[in-house]
């Protein structure tokens, strides 16, 4: 594997792990494919296109279409795919399903088709610990049942039991993993940790759902690409992977996280109107992957810090999206009832 179409690489996750890569492997060549929807940015490889121009190429296009899919591993002579490509925001998928099924279940269903006409190396399909379900106790295998309870949730689920299919009916050489709730540098600031940086950064409220007690596991994003690069590389051909930090904190301690780390004070939080079937906790089972020979670098709260102490370094980046009027009336759509009762 050293020629990777890495799907979705101009989103969050995509391009620090397009970015991890290139570092890491200096014989490898890189191809991010990216829509370039509202979350998918150019800023987010800026950096890549300067340090790389040999070994990266950025090629605009959409997983949903077959044509432009084929024409870029074909002339990029790609032998993996790493497929990060996906409609990720719960709140949205409750506001629009329609096209988190398009993406997350038709686009893999396309990249799929592709992977075994060409007769690629590798497919790895990235998920997500929502595809368990809510886990009230103990810790969620990979063998576990799939209980989704979002539209979002339930599209990746479809997504990875296609990626299944496709090892058992046609053998092709399959990985998946799924992570953990990821944060740090270039996340869209819809997501609740630069969503809440940003606002504190600006003074403003920080809408925390219900009592704010749901568990979540907070990686940083470079230990997710860590571990699917070790998955990559030493993983069994058609097994599943959790990654994650193995622990777990309230949504509320993740804010005073915030909050502490900015020197702001605890009045900004506002208890709002929680999200319909908002689970109550994710917690993974990460011995799987420890087998393999990985640990995460960093826990839950280091990655809080981490990811706050960006945004608060790099305005030039989140200022853009969240004075656009495309952010406003999504903000204002999600959260302005909520902020006013």
């Amino acid at each position: 594997m050293q020629r990777l179409l890495v799907t979705g690489g101009a989103g969050f996750i995509g391009s620090n792990f397009v970015r991890y890569i290139l570092e890491r492997y200096p014989d490898y060549f890189i191809v991010a494919y990216d829509k370039l929807t509202y979350a998918g940015r150019l800023e987010n490889l800026q950096d890549v296109a300067e340090n790389f121009s040999g070994r990266y190429a950025f090629v605009q296009g959409d997983i949903c279409d077959g044509a432009a899919v084929e024409a870029a591993l074909t002339e990029y002579e790609v032998d993996t795919i790493v497929n990060f490509a996906a409609e990720t925001h719960v709140d949205r998928s409750l506001m629009e399903p329609g096209s988190f099924i398009q993406t997350d279940v038709f686009g893999t269903y396309v990249l799929l088709e592709a992977a075994k006409k060409l007769g690629l190396e590798r497919y790895h399909q990235v998920s997500t610990d929502e595809v368990y379900g809510q886990v009230l106790e103990n810790r969620s295998t990979e063998t576990d049942n799939l209980k989704p309870r979002s539209p979002y949730a339930a599209s990746k689920t479809g997504g990875d039991l296609m990626v299944l299919a496709y090892h058992e009916s046609w053998g092709l050489p399959i990985t998946i993993t799924r992570g953990a709730n990821n944060v740090g540098p270039y996340q869209y600031p819809e997501k609740v940790v630069p969503l809440f940086a940003t606002n504190a950064i600006d003074d403003q409220p920080l809408p925390v759902y219900g009592d704010g007690k749901q568990m979540r596991d907070y990686q940083y994003v470079i230990d997710h690409c860590e571990g699917i690069d070790l998955v990559l590389h030493k993983g069994q051909l058609g097994e599943i992977y959790n990654v994650g930090t193995g622990a777990e904190m309230t949504n509320l301690e993740m804010t005073h996280i915030v909050l502490a780390t900015l020197d702001k004070p605890e009045s900004l939080i506002k208890h709002v109107e929680d999200r319909a079937g908002h689970d109550r906790r994710y917690a993974l089972d990460v011995s799987k992957l420890a087998g393999l020979g990985w640990e995460p670098s960093h826990s839950c709260a280091e990655a809080i810090e981490m990811t706050v102490r960006w945004y608060a370094e790099n305005e030039w980046w989140w200022r853009p999206i969240k004075t656009g009027e495309l952010y406003k009336a999504y903000y204002a759509e999600q959260y302005g009832k909520r902020l006013q009762n």
